[in-house]
């Protein structure tokens, strides 16, 4: 591994250098000025994409050059402090001998730099299929992100999964929670999918050509994985949305039941509060000095439940 040192006004940057046979990578974490003045006159690359690599939140992009191309891509990643999906940019420049990521990428990018780093110093076999040329180190850059991005969409699959089994078992309140992280993270895959669509047709469509003959098949595995990937994430919103609506038909019935049973009670309850009632009034009434009388009361009152849980039971409305 090769480091190439910029100075600063307090101290000094390194822009991390792995110089393989055909093809050199750089990486570099916190550029500052001084690296982008360096990749200008090392690379002159363009002072639009540069202003791109200083700010955040670019729209995923491919722009083509006559000497290279200059990427912006958006990658998720699940944050485990709040279990909500948040997204990365993956800024790269590729060219035909060299490719160049920067800024706080993606943790995968980072990871697989490493990676690199070690099997170079360790002088791995594997190695030189993965850099053979800038094209082949790109393929693997992007498939490494497409598989641990297609891990995470699998974990939402299986929260999916899980939801459908606690909308019967589960309290409210925690399904309400469930339904709500899952849906915002199904929301946040799908608004970063979505516009990356076209960015990669462009690749097996040919509006991407690369600079290798034989990358068509390569290019066009990533455009597959990635149309898979978006599928199963409208799959999965359409399935949360169908769970959704499950969810509110279950508690509106439960609320119904509800009903049900404080009207039975309330319907009962009237024709028992006249009878007390008039009995209960301080006159002369009917049989009052008989011994029997308190008895015959509970009797009727009796009769008058029974009554009315006949009839709701033949209406079905129990």
């Amino acid at each position: 591994m090769q480091g190439i040192f910029l100075k600063e006004k307090g101290g000094y940057s390194m822009i991390e250098t792995i110089n393989f046979e055909n093809v050199k990578w750089l990486h570099i974490l916190n550029p500052s000025e001084d690296d982008f003045d360096f990749l200008i006159k090392e690379y002159e690359f363009h002072p639009l994409d540069i202003e791109d690599c200083r700010s955040v939140n670019q729209r995923p992009k491919i722009d083509e050059y006559d000497d290279y191309y200059f990427l912006v891509l958006h990658f998720p990643f699940f944050d485990k402090a709040n279990k909500f999906v948040r997204v990365k940019e993956v800024k790269i420049f590729w060219g035909k001998d060299y490719i160049v990521t920067i800024g706080r990428s993606h943790w995968v990018v980072k990871n697989l730099f490493k990676d690199l780093q070690k099997m170079y110093q360790t002088g791995s076999e594997d190695l030189p299929e993965i850099v053979e040329s800038s094209d082949s180190l790109l393929y693997h850059i992007l498939d490494r992100l497409m598989v641990e991005t297609y891990t995470l969409i699998l974990r939402i699959g299986t929260e999916v999964d899980g939801i459908s089994y606690d909308i019967f078992t589960k309290k409210a309140e925690k399904v309400i929670e469930q339904l709500s992280i899952t849906r915002k993270n199904i929301i946040s895959l799908n608004t970063t999918f979505k516009p990356q669509v076209r960015v990669f047709h462009k690749f097996e469509s040919g509006g991407i050509k690369g600079y290798e003959e034989d990358m068509e098949d390569y290019w066009g595995n990533i455009l597959d994985q990635y149309q898979k990937m978006f599928d199963l994430i409208e799959d999965y919103g359409e399935l949360i949305e169908g769970l959704s609506h499950t969810f509110d038909s279950l508690q509106t019935n439960k609320t119904n039941e509800i009903m049900k049973i404080l009207t039975f009670i309330s319907t009962i309850m009237l024709p028992l509060s006249v009878i007390s009632g008039i009995y209960g009034m301080n006159v002369d009434l009917p049989f009052m000095e008989k011994r029997w009388i308190f008895g015959g009361i509970v009797l009727v009152m009796l009769l008058v439940v029974a009554g009315f849980f006949i009839y709701f039971k033949k209406k079905r409305w129990l």
